[in-house]
This record gives C-alpha cells, structure tokens and sequence, in this order.
C-alpha cells in the first residue's frame, strides 16, 4: 500500500510538472500573439496613417493644380494684355510716322511767321469780341436794374390810385422802355466802331463767299477761325426774346454761354447712346458690355471679354464651357453669376433679388450670425439673385459644411422670399416692443437675438451666438430648433438646470403656444434626431475630385436648391405638420438636405 500511495503521488507530480510546462507555453504563446496582434495594430496604424498621408498629398495635389490653373490664366491674361499693349504701340508708332511725314511737308520758316502773325490777329479779334459782350452784359444789366425800379414805382402808384388811366400810361411806357432795351441789346458796338448784331445773320459772321482774308482795322472779314469761336458766342436772352414774353419779363443772365460749347456737344452724343439704352441685350456693343461686366462685379474677366465678345449675342448664346474656355471664368459661382444675370437681362424679368450686391450680401452674414464665410461668398461675388438660386453644392463650394449653417442660411433665404428681398427686412436693433409676435421674431437678426438674452439675464452667454448662425428665422421656421438646441449653442452646462430651465421658459414665451407646440410634436416623434453642432453635410457623390467635378457641372444642373421658391407645408423627420405661418411664412423641410446625405 505505502508503495502504491508512493507511485500515485509521483504520478500527480509528474501530471502537475507537466501542466505547468503547458500552462507555460501557453503564456509564451498568449504572450507571442499578444506581441504579434500589437504588431499588427502598429501596422495598421501606419497604414492608416498612410492612407490619410495620402489623402492630405491628393488635396495638395489638387491645390497645386488649381494654384496652376490660376497661373495659366494670369499668363493668358498677361499675354492678352501684351498683345493689347504691342497694339497699342503700332498704332502709336504709325501715328508717329504720319506727324514726321506731316512735319516734313511743312511749309518754310516764313509761312510759320505768317501763321503767327494770323493767330495773333485771331487773338486780337477775339479779345475785341469778349470785349463787346462784357459791355452788352453790363448794359442788360443796367436795363434789368432800371426795369425793377420802373416796377417799383408802378406798384406803388396802383397802390396809391387804384385808377385804370395811370395803370394803360405805366404799361405804354413799360413797352416803350422795352422795345428801347431790345434795340439796345440787338446791336453792340465793336472795338474798332462797327455794328455786330446779336442775331447771328451770315453778315455779321462774316460768311460770305468771297475769298478770305485776316482780320484787320481796315479789313473787317472775318477769317473761318472767327466765324468758328464767333458761332459758338451766343446769348439767349440777349436778341432773340420772344414777342410774347416781353410783357413783364425780366432781362436774364445765362444761357449758353461761350464756354458751353464743348459741354453741348457731349450732351448730345449722350443724348445718343441713351437713345440705344433700351436696345436688346443681344446688339450691346463691346465696350458696353466690358462696362456692365465692370459695374456688375466681374471685371477681372474683362480683358479677355475685349477680345472675344463682338456684342450681346456672344454671351447670350455662349455655354458655360465656352465662358470657361474664351473668357477664363473657372470659378463655377462666376460663371452661375454670368448665366443668371444674361437671362434675367435677356428676358427683362424685374426680381427684387437682382438689386442686392454682393457687398451686401456678406452684410447679410453679419446679421444671420455667419460672419466667418464672408471672405468665400465675396471672392465668389454671390449677390442677391444667387441666393434665390443657391443650391446644396453651391453652399460645399463655399466651404459651408455644417447642418445647422445650411439651415441657418436657408431660413434666412426664406425670410428674404417672404419680404420680397427688401434689403431691410431684418430688425438688428431692438425698439420699445411688447408682446413680441413670432411673426416678428422671424425677423430677429444675429445680434436682436443677442439683445433679447441680456433682456433675460443672460448677457454672459450673449457673445457664444457670433458665428452660430442663431436668427429670429431659425428660431422660428426650424422646427427642430428649441430650447435645448439655444442652449447647447450658448454653451451652457448640462448640470446647471436650473439656468437652462430659466433659458427654456423664455424661449417657450418668446416662440409663442402654437411654434411651441409643433416643436414638441416633432421632439416627440419616433424619427426625431436633434440637431447637433457636429453634423455635417456631404455630397451626393463622394471622392477627392468632387470639387474639380463640380467646376464643370452647369449651374443649372442641380436642383437641390437651398430654399426652393415653391416651399409647401410637408412631412419633416417623419412627422405631418399642420403648419398655420407667420404673415404668409410656410414652413422649411429637409428635404435638400435628405438629398444630399448627413453625417456626423
């Protein structure tokens, strides 16, 4: 037995032995794969950081791509422009060439002599001329003096008689004294004693046919150069008065004098081109085209315009390719800008939209809260009429990514609808107001919003709303915007529950019964997702060349536009709203956004 006991306990011990050699390799291989799973993660981290290497190489593959692209069509500007120079410059030199070839043909030192001698004799003459019409100003004046004294005295003497007789002399003798200035003002004396008269006759112009000789005290003809300056010295008011003003008219100064020549005359060639202000888009000429692509915020296109556009047809009948390709707009928003405008001047269609610029569109940020995307909206020259036609796309072009701004932007684009884009619909300072409506508040700008929290003791968390994209439209027409969401944005800490009640309640006040209760109908439904300042919005089509894909889209090509014109009352987030609107407002779906896709 003791043997027997002795042989079971050397086997255990040798069982023990051996699952402790088992249990050791067995850590050596937990320990091996441990070794081989961290190695392996570390090889799929530098994988991935490979992979996100090699993203960041593909987007500055794709910068420097477009940075050589701008440089292309700085070199194609430059030539064009050293091309138009060159012109320029032939053109200066043949000019040249033709005053030598003049300069050559000029008469001898003599017949220069003579030439001077005639420009001081036109000097003379002149100088006699404005003599005479100083001295004929001086005499009306006197006339006009010595015709409100005779007034004077007539005024006084019907006062005083009140007769019919005194009245019918008065008048006989004001005609007398009248016809006396005419005949006085109709002829004006010359430096040398002869008679100039005023009506501008052949003869005293001097237009007679036979030859023609300086000007001198002995020889009174004067030369073309004296009938030229004497045409253009007229008086209205001095000779040529009307037989039915000569009642109790007054000698007047004015009229076309003699330095309103040149002024005249370009008064009438404005008068013509106004004459063609009305014509058709098509038959505008080149440079006026080149000046509304100035005026219209697109100028830096206008070198290559010059060359290629003949007038309104070719821009009216050019594709955006070829505005690409002729005129080198690449940027997609100036080419959506161009095509726009083409067919609203082509078609004569009056929108309200088209008087907003883009200066005032990046003012329009300021007020809805959006102020860090005014540099992208500027250099993209979006105006008014863009934002009626911005589309999903248009918004990820102009580095707009979030949901909450893409719903920021497009309930402001629907409170401009409603007010007919008056480009002072948005109420930015608040005024005595009681009993705010939701039908105001829509109109609420960034910083009213901002007013109304240090109303109500929360002026601390006022400046966390810059560059939130928080306005009175959001507020409103965003049904899934509410009290938790204003909160959230203002950065108010979960814990403090009794400042966020404080906020809710106000907010709850400030919306109105009926907004808040279609809020708490959306919270409540089963395919609710609160909104979040993480969520994003992404193309249809992913991938690193969407953006290049996008240049060559026409602008006319998605229709996911931002705040469709013909919003109707629908489903949001699964839920049917029974939707009554603010002085016409209706209410704002996801639908664009559904399109595209979120993700957060």
């Amino acid at each position: 037995l003791p043997q027997i006991c002795l042989f079971l306990r050397t086997s255990l011990e040798t069982q023990k032995l051996d699952l402790m050699a088992e249990v050791s390799d067995l850590k050596i291989k937990l320990v091996g794969m441990e070794k081989e799973q961290s190695e392996y993660e570390e090889k799929q981290n530098k994988a991935e950081g490979l992979l996100q290497e090699l993203r960041h190489l593909k987007i500055k593959v794709e910068e420097l791509e477009n940075e050589r692209n701008q440089y292309e069509w700085k070199l194609k500007a430059t030539k064009a422009e050293i091309a138009q120079l060159q012109e320029q410059l032939a053109l200066k030199d043949a000019e040249i060439e033709r005053l030598q070839c003049q300069l050559s043909r000029t008469s001898s030192h003599s017949e220069v002599a003579e030439r001077d001698q005639e420009v001081q004799r036109l000097k003379i003459g002149m100088e006699s001329l404005l003599a005479a019409n100083e001295e004929k100003d001086r005499r009306i004046e006197e006339l006009t003096l010595l015709l409100s004294q005779y007034r004077r005295v007539k005024e006084i003497m019907i006062a005083a008689q009140g007769k019919m007789v005194p009245q019918k002399k008065k008048s006989s003798s004001l005609e007398d004294l009248q016809s006396e200035s005419l005949e006085k003002v109709g002829e004006t004396e010359n430096m040398d004693g002869t008679v100039v008269s005023d009506d501008l006759s052949p003869l005293s112009l001097g237009m007679d046919s036979g030859p023609q000789s300086p000007l001198s005290l002995e020889n009174r003809k004067s030369p073309k150069g004296i009938k030229k300056i004497w045409g253009k010295i007229r008086r209205t008011q001095s000779g040529n008065f009307p037989a039915d003003d000569l009642g109790l008219a007054e000698f007047r100064r004015g009229g076309l004098r003699a330095t309103a020549g040149p002024r005249l005359s370009r008064s009438k060639e404005t008068k013509g081109q106004k004459s063609d202000y009305n014509a058709p888009f098509a038959q505008w000429s080149t440079e006026r085209v080149c000046n509304w692509l100035e005026d219209f915020g697109l100028g830096q296109y206008v070198i290559f315009a010059r060359q290629w556009v003949t007038s309104g047809h070719t821009l009216l009948t050019a594709t955006p390719q070829d505005m690409e390709k002729e005129m080198g707009i690449k940027h997609p928003l100036h080419r959506k800008k161009l095509v726009l405008a083409i067919k609203s001047i082509n078609t004569k269609q009056d929108e309200k939209s088209a008087q907003l610029d883009h200066i005032w569109v990046t003012r329009w940020l300021d007020d809805i809260g959006l102020p860090q995307y005014k540099d992208q909206f500027h250099e993209s020259r979006v105006d008014g009429r863009m934002l009626q036609y911005l589309t999903v796309n248009d918004l990820l072009f102009l580095k707009v990514t979030s949901q909450l701004h893409h719903l920021s932007i497009k309930c402001a684009i629907h409170v401009l609808h409603i007010n007919s884009f008056n480009p002072h619909c948005l109420r930015r300072r608040p005024v005595e107001e009681s009993n705010v409506s939701p039908s105001e508040v829509v109109q609420w700008s960034n910083h009213r919003v901002m007013e109304w929290l240090r109303s109500v003791d929360l002026a601390e968390y006022a400046p966390n709303l810059r560059g939130s994209g928080v306005h009175g439209g959001l507020i409103i027409l965003e049904p899934r915007f509410n009290g938790d969401t204003l909160a959230m944005l203002l950065n108010i800490p979960p814990q403090k529950t009794l400042l966020r009640r404080h906020l809710t309640t106000n907010f709850n006040v400030l919306i109105g019964p009926e907004t808040q209760q279609e809020k708490r109908d959306i919270t409540e439904s089963t395919a609710y997702t609160p909104l979040t300042t993480t969520a994003k919005v992404r193309p249809k089509k992913l991938g690193f060349s969407h953006f290049g894909n996008l240049r060559k889209k026409k602008f006319d090509e998605s229709t996911d536009y931002v705040c469709p014109m013909d919003t109707n009352p629908g489903a949001t987030n699964g839920t049917q709203k029974n939707y009554t609107g603010y002085k016409g407002l209706s209410p704002l779906t996801d639908r664009e956004l559904d399109q595209v896709g979120q993700t957060d």
